[in-house]
């Protein structure tokens, strides 16, 4: 059954969790929608695993379009929610309404996400109301890393944490459909799910959020350049792909590969012929 805002809706309602993972290629989206994943996000970590930026903030609209449009040509029936990148919808309300839109239509999103709270709440309202379905996203917001001074978990005063729990109602009256939690402390995360009556998806934030994420890298252990503590490694497809390559090297070094049953065959009279 192909998942829509409604069915996140309906997820919290009838408290069914929700699964999400990140992708930014055809073939990719398309296991995870044949594994039955509820959403895929087309996330702007693309600068990190799959472009080799030390941030997300180089990435660009045009890289989003191109990587979405190839997720949403996999996924038949995951929500695909593509990231507003950096810049993209802070300069004006304008801006962030025409990005969203080319991100829908350019990008074939079935949803646009951006970070920040009750500061974009203008942009979100107005990106809905021209019938484009929003993500928020609070907690560590990493476009926001270096006003953060790095990676650090969010909400751990009292003050801090007031502002996430204002700011996720802010955004779900602004119209956002679902809300991201990322790196907030677990018992907050539940005290904001249960403050809102959209659904949270979880990236360290515990088990109490409506749903999770992950980036999918991580999970299977692909992307070694940094492990977050929120992690769990399902499988470490890294090192069997690296042992792979390994052994490709090997075979073709020593002749191996290439053998005749990977070649194909013409008649020698045909190859006389030619001398």
């Amino acid at each position: 059954m192909k998942n829509t805002v409604t069915t996140f809706k309906s997820a919290k309602e009838s408290n069914e969790k929700l699964s999400m993972l990140t992708a930014y290629d055809y073939s990719t989206a398309k296991l995870m929608d044949e594994a039955g994943i509820n959403g895929i996000l087309v996330g702007d970590s693309l600068g990190n695993v799959v472009l080799g930026y030390e941030d997300t903030l180089s990435v660009t609209m045009e890289d989003m379009i191109h990587h979405g449009r190839a997720v949403a040509r996999g996924a038949k029936n995951s929500l695909v929610v593509v990231d507003m990148p950096f810049m993209s919808y802070q300069t004006s309300v304008y801006d962030a309404v025409k990005n969203a839109g080319r991100l829908m239509k350019e990008g074939r999103a079935g949803a646009v996400k951006l970070e920040g709270g009750k500061e974009v709440s203008e942009a979100i309202n107005a990106i809905t109301n021209a019938g484009i379905p929003v993500m928020a996203h609070l907690g560590l917001t990493p476009q926001s890393i270096n006003a953060f001074g790095g990676f650090k978990v969010q909400g751990k005063s009292e003050e801090a944490a007031k502002k996430l729990i204002n700011d996720a109602k802010a955004v779900e009256e602004a119209g956002a459909f679902a809300l991201v939690l990322e790196c907030v402390p677990e018992k907050l995360a539940k005290l904001i799910t249960e403050s809102i009556n959209i659904p949270t998806i979880g990236i360290g934030a515990g088990k109490y959020c409506d749903g999770q994420i992950l980036v999918y890298q991580d999970m299977l252990g692909m992307f070694s350049d940094f492990t977050p503590k929120f992690v769990k490694k399902y499988a470490d497809i890294g090192s069997v792909m690296k042992e792979a390559f390994k052994e490709y090297n090997d075979e073709i070094n020593k002749g191996v590969f290439p053998s005749g049953e990977h070649t194909y065959k013409i008649d020698d009279e045909v190859i006389e012929k030619l001398y």
